[in-house]
């Protein structure tokens, strides 16, 4: 009962050497169980009889005793396994099309499972069982199973085809390497197959890697791609604004030239019709004078006549305005669309250069970065804040640690941020500073010696010297003339394209531009305060949030 509910493992009778079912149990003095060729075996190979578990040591070779108790519950497992496996059988997949099938099924062929390169044959589940049982079989090489094992031989010599000729990059048999390729470098198949899957392995990491840099390189594209639909809806938004302006601007030109002309002819109109009035008035008076005549021609009494014509012509005189040099003339319109559109001109000409600034500064306004101030490159002359956001000049020389990146010389300082791709924005408060220098400056900017500001040695800026001449630091340096004086100062650098931009903030308009630089270096924000200059010049420089809605 104990063993029907208790089936028998496999587990319970493997030998502790081989890991495989007992084959002829026999038991040591110290009362553990091996197969008996496995033991003798293992001490032939050993210089003292030791007990390969509990490592119990003999002084002489013992004698084994066959576990007779073992041999029978070995045979009732192995029937119990038969017979396991004729019942799966039933249960075991069929083969069809496009599988390998068992090379020893007779009837219905079954699915095989594995293939053994040594018996060149194929195996079903249930036929597999002496390789994986049998001692002599479990040395044999197990596949999954694959047809054409026929490929597997030697055509010449009807050999298995165990090792590779490394010369002829061939695979050969054993007498192949005595005959045909004798001196040449031979090696067994798995050690090639090892050197070349290693050699697979990475030719796969290889590919791995040129997929990762493929599909980096669709992120960096679908990131260009988003960052182009960003800017092309910026632009169509920014377009509708200044061409609707623009529009509207030219629809209340075209209103304008309506009412002019408008205005012209009602004015025409309306001494037509003050004309018209006057001569129905006159015709009227004739019309009356006329009736009168008409009744006093027929009189025939000679004294009311005579004292009649003399009474008609003192209260009705005949009307006496010569309206022949009196006309109406058209008016003239020549010249009057040609002057709305030089009008027109001239106003979309204004509103264009109030509306691109405008829109320009936005642009460039979305690229704000956090600048703080580095107080290891600061001259010892300057003081900064204790946020980093404002600096001004000291005038009294601070006892500071001569650091390779302290300017020493002049009394500038350089943002921490570095500038090293794309695009960047920062705004400066100048207001009440009459002298003052700001830009951005490469890393490898002189700072310990004289240096005249200018792109040549790494600096592009512009400065202001007493409160009136503003100067672009170009080679030649290049005079400003600036419609107002800027209150603040944004500066916009794009790296790729070699463009330092300057903006007047509240004007809102654009100040000088450094093009078609060369950046190879990292970009740092660069401020010069200035002097103090007896006072006048004390205001800090002043890195301020960047405000959009401008």
């Amino acid at each position: 009962m104990a063993a029907a509910s208790n089936p028998l493992s496999e587990d319970q009778f493997l030998c502790s050497i081989f890991l495989d079912v007992f084959t002829d149990p026999v038991s040591t003095p110290c009362g553990h169980n091996f197969c008996k060729t496995c033991i003798i075996e293992h001490w032939k190979s050993s210089y003292r009889y030791q007990c390969p578990l509990c490592k119990k040591v003999f002084n002489t070779r013992p004698e084994l005793h066959v576990n007779t108790f073992i041999t029978e519950m070995v045979i009732q497992f192995r029937q119990s396994a038969q017979q396991k496996a004729s019942s799966s059988r039933s249960e075991q997949q069929v083969s069809e099309p496009g599988d390998v099938p068992c090379d020893v099924c007779t009837g219905t062929k079954l699915k095989a499972l594995k293939s053994c390169l040594v018996c060149l044959a194929s195996y079903c589940e249930t036929h597999l069982e002496p390789h994986l049982t049998v001692s002599g079989l479990k040395r044999h090489q197990l596949i999954n199973a694959v047809e054409n094992l026929e490929g597997r031989m030697c055509t010449k010599h009807d050999k298995p085809l165990e090792l590779f000729c490394k010369t002829d990059q061939t695979c050969v048999c054993m007498l192949c390497t005595i005959l045909d390729h004798k001196a040449h470098s031979v090696v067994p198949l798995i050690e090639e197959y090892a050197g070349k899957k290693a050699e697979l392995g990475k030719t796969d990491a290889d590919i791995q890697k040129m997929i990762q840099k493929r599909r980096l390189k669709i992120q960096e594209i679908k990131h260009s791609v988003d960052l182009s639909e960003k800017d092309a809806d910026r632009e169509i938004s920014e377009g509708v604004q200044v061409f609707t302006a623009l529009m509207e601007a030219v629809e209340r030109g075209l209103n304008e030239l309506i009412k002019t002309i408008e205005e012209k002819q009602r004015m025409t109109q309306k001494q037509a019709e003050d004309f018209i009035k006057e001569l129905e008035q006159e015709i009227s008076e004739l019309k009356k004078r006329s009736t009168e005549v008409e009744q006093l021609s027929r009189s025939e009494d000679h004294l009311h006549l005579l004292q009649s014509v003399q009474s008609l012509n003192t209260h009705h005189p005949t009307p006496t305005k010569d309206w022949t040099e009196v006309s109406v003339c058209p008016s003239s319109y020549e010249g009057t669309v040609e002057r709305a559109v030089a009008q027109l001109e001239e106003t979309l000409s204004e509103e264009m250069k109030k509306l691109l600034p405008e829109f320009e500064l936005k642009r460039v306004q979305q690229y704000a970065v956090d600048v703080t101030l580095d107080p290891d490159t600061a001259h010892p002359y300057i003081i900064l804040s204790h946020g980093g956001k404002q600096v001004k000049h000291g005038d009294v020389k601070k006892n500071l640690p001569d650091y390779p990146g302290r300017f020493s010389f002049h009394t500038y300082v350089l943002g921490k941020q570095s500038f090293t791709s794309g695009r960047s924005y920062f705004e400066v408060q100048v207001q009440g500073k009459p002298y003052w220098n700001l830009g951005v400056a490469r890393e490898s900017i002189d700072r310990k010696g004289g240096i005249t500001l200018s792109p040549q040695i790494g600096c592009w800026s512009i400065w202001l010297r007493d409160g009136k001449e503003y100067k672009a630091l170009d080679a030649p340096p290049v005079l400003l003339c600036l419609r107002s004086w800027p209150q603040k100062v944004g500066v916009f650098v794009h790296y790729e394209k070699g463009l330092v931009s300057f903006y007047d903030i509240n004007a809102a308009t654009h100040i000088y531009s450094f093009t078609h630089c060369s950046f190879t270096d990292k970009l740092f924000p660069f401020f010069g305060p200035c002097l103090n200059n007896a006072g006048t010049n004390s205001a800090p420089l002043i890195i301020c949030p960047v405000n959009r809605t401008y």
